[in-house]
């Protein structure tokens, strides 16, 4: 026997469970699928910013106890460049909260499942017929009548799309990122610029914090004993930190990535399906939402009034959303790590992005700009 659903969302990350949520609410049948375990998705350590666009679309969709609780503790922040605290004032309609991801999703996913929401955890999906989307899993068969691509950067939606339908944009950054997660409370929260390069430290609850270190491409967990990790965290920010033990540790890499178009017959990709962006701007998150919402509205639309013209805009409408946040995102990644260690870019670059960063302090106009795009309401 075949199934029928209205949506298949493949994959339970941000993306999917928010697109599955206002689905739900807009009573839309849909199924969600995902090839972990709850267990493994809902532990999965990623970083968490919900900006003040994301905030007002909950709380719009009526999903605002997504992120009325679940956030960061309050500690200490701050801003840092070579050990000197420089201000930052917060603008009083910033609404943006920190959430771990896996603290989102879990919310999510028990607020889909407490409306009768209909999630399949460990299913591992062939795709057949993008033009009438059909699943097969096991002995299982799904039809839809759209299928969304929730499913990350290496998922199985976007590698079945064929060839030559997508152009892939991309641009690797000549340093990367170790992150890691130690077993101790954050009493400070913030970012460090230092010629010894970036520095970042973050609460992960109120148990665990991330450090995050600017190290060259090539670089490898061994390279990076806990001991050097929090000798390099105190002397990129300037100020002791309190320390404990590290309890996992990678190389990030750091890359902007976008597919054009983000739509194929009647698969529409979502989140980092379509596309990614460096973690230093904090808007992987935010452009997963907007993906989701527009998706949702064109969905909605098409089945309470047989209009698909938001849906056929569905790629265009993104796009031009996901470039303006991915020069963003290129912008400030650069000029964070430009602005520290001069060995990649030169001296010359470092004092040019010093003198940047400075203009975002000291320039009404530039940090209203700045101020917007941060809140995701550009």
């Amino acid at each position: 026997m075949t199934e029928h659903t209205t949506v298949i969302v493949v994959g339970a990350g941000v993306a999917g469970l928010t697109l599955g949520n206002m689905l739900q609410r807009n009573n839309i049948d849909c199924i969600i699928l995902e090839r972990r375990s709850r267990e493994y998705v809902e532990q999965r350590q990623r970083a968490g910013t919900v900006d003040t666009r994301g905030v007002r679309m909950f709380r719009e969709w009526g999903l605002g106890q997504m992120v009325d609780a679940g956030g960061h503790p309050e500690v200490e922040g701050g801003f840092f460049i070579d050990g000197h605290a420089m201000p930052i004032e917060v603008d009083d309609d910033n609404e943006s909260i920190f959430i771990p991801q896996q603290t989102l999703v879990h919310q999510l996913t028990d607020r889909f499942l407490e409306g009768g929401g209909d999630l399949r955890y460990e299913i591992d999906i062939t795709l057949e017929n993008l033009e009438k989307p059909l699943v097969r899993y096991q002995d299982t068969v799904i039809a839809g009548d759209y299928l969304a691509g929730c499913d990350g950067d290496r998922g199985v939606t976007r590698a079945s799309v064929p060839e030559g339908a997508l152009t892939r944009y991309s641009r690797e950054y000549p340093y990367s990122w170790v992150s890691a997660l130690a077993a101790v409370p954050a009493r400070t929260s913030g970012m460090g610029i230092h010629e010894r390069g970036l520095a970042g430290l973050i609460p992960r609850g109120t148990e665990n914090s991330r450090l995050y270190l600017q190290c060259p491409v090539g670089d490898t967990p061994d390279d990076w004993p806990d001991e050097r990790i929090w000798s390099e965290i105190e002397a990129r920010f300037g100020t002791a930190v309190a320390t404990g033990p590290i309890i996992d540790k990678q190389i990030v890499p750091l890359r902007s990535v976008v597919h054009e178009p983000m739509s194929h017959e009647r698969l529409y990709l979502l989140g980092d399906a379509a596309h990614i962006v460096p973690p230093m701007s904090a808007k992987g998150i935010h452009l997963a939402l907007f993906d989701a919402e527009t998706f949702a509205r064109g969905v909605i639309r098409q089945v309470r009034e047989g209009d698909g013209s938001l849906l056929e805009q569905y790629s265009q409408t993104c796009l031009h959303h996901v470039w303006n946040y991915q020069a963003f995102a290129a912008w400030i990644t650069d000029l964070m790590h430009d602005a520290g260690d001069p060995s990649y870019t030169g001296e010359f670059r470092k004092q040019t992005a010093r003198a940047e960063l400075q203009r975002q302090f000291e320039s009404e106009a530039a940090n209203r700009v700045f101020s917007e795009l941060t809140s995701g309401v550009m």
